[in-house]
């Protein structure tokens, strides 16, 4: 199948795709005209790279995970551990956001939001630390 066909199947944008294969994640096939040839494995893998990034694994981390996937005598260990760490960087990631909603939060509560040209808001981003 086709770029735009495999990109179809797996939800992702073309250029993705593109870039997927350019820094060396999946290598299609090519056609006599030149033209990308992808096939089953190709669109499963695609599918595990989406699905890795989107529970936010770096490219590294995906090139671990793929380097696993291809390795019939892996230890589940070592795609645990990976896991384990994207877990941690989601939670620091998690208490970061709850912080940054907390003190604008704050900032919010305090603007008045009236037609006067005071803005607890503005005055909170002016602060320095």
């Amino acid at each position: 199948m086709n770029i735009q066909d495999a990109a179809r199947l797996c939800s992702l944008p073309r250029k993705t795709i593109r870039y997927y294969e350019d820094v060396g994640l999946v290598t299609p096939g090519r056609r006599g005209n030149g033209y990308r040839e992808f096939d089953r494995s190709d669109i499963v893998r695609l599918s595990f790279i989406a699905r890795a990034r989107g529970l936010g694994f770096s490219m590294e981390d995906v090139r671990g995970l793929l380097r696993l996937q291809d390795n019939p005598v892996r230890r589940s260990a070592e795609v645990k551990a990976l896991a384990k760490s994207q877990l941690a960087k989601l939670e620091h990631k998690l208490s970061e956001i709850s912080k940054m909603r907390e003190e604008l939060q704050d900032l919010f509560d305090a603007c008045l939001g009236d037609e006067g040209a005071s803005c607890a808001i503005l005055d909170g981003l002016a602060q320095t630390k």
